[in-house]
């Protein structure tokens, strides 16, 4: 199905989370990487990056045990998960500009997500993005396959009452820019997160997003006829 030229509102704005709207995929990856030291199983920022970032859970552990040979135990989610939001207690924050560039849209928006509904519920209210989301977020436990298959995103247009071609998806990751091509829609990444600051994650000749922004002040700059003219500035800091 064709998608709509840039220039034209969507019908709908789908974001991923973690890596656009929260700077969580550093925190998540040291989590990742201390949790997988813990079995033997040694792995680096760049190999996550590569092979984890945008991919649902279940994913990680087959990968584990293919690559490594390592079986991780039943309780290694829950393990993990807890030290992960411990480190976001901490330390996690909205990507920066996200809150302001959320609130000043005028067009509907959603979140889908390859994280854990639990997941997902703590960081948008550890960051304040909550209320703007309520009743709008879908995760991959949802469908049957995740990221990078189209099907999240297509449940979203569903509920959401979009017609797919009318969508928009801002994505970081490969599995999730895959995703929202897939599912006919136009496909904007976002590559101002920590995580992508020091490292380059190539794309394949089959990942081509029709735009992309280093930051949410500069998708505003870019498409000011999506968002209201007195919501003020994105902070750039």
């Amino acid at each position: 199905m064709k998608t709509r030229s840039l220039a034209m509102r969507p019908a709908l704005i789908i974001f991923d989370c973690d890596g656009v709207l929260i700077d969580s995929e550093v925190l998540s990856a040291r989590a990742l990487i201390d949790e997988l030291a813990c079995h033997g199983v040694a792995v680096d920022m760049g190999f996550v990056a590569r092979h984890f970032i945008g991919r649902a859970y279940p994913v990680i552990v087959a990968e584990v045990s293919e690559r490594f040979g390592v079986t991780l135990p039943d309780d290694f989610e829950e393990r993990y998960r807890g030290r992960l939001l411990a480190s976001f207690r901490t330390g996690l924050a909205a990507m920066a500009g996200a809150i302001e560039t959320v609130e000043a849209l005028q067009v509907p928006a959603c979140v889908a997500t390859s994280s854990s509904p639990a997941r997902l519920a703590a960081s948008l209210a550890m960051v304040g993005l909550d209320r703007h989301f309520d009743g709008r977020t879908f995760t991959a436990s949802e469908v049957p396959r995740g990221k990078p298959a189209p099907d999240l995103f297509l449940h979203a247009a569903a509920v959401m009452g979009a017609d797919p071609s009318t969508c928009v998806v801002v994505e970081d990751s490969v599995p999730g820019l895959l995703a929202g091509l897939a599912a006919g829609m136009q496909v904007w990444r976002f590559t101002g997160g920590s995580h992508l600051a020091n490292m380059d994650v190539p794309l394949p000749v089959d990942c081509r997003p029709h735009r992309s922004f280093a930051s949410f002040a500069e998708l505003r700059a870019a498409l000011p006829h999506l968002f209201h003219p007195s919501a003020g500035v994105v902070n750039l800091a």
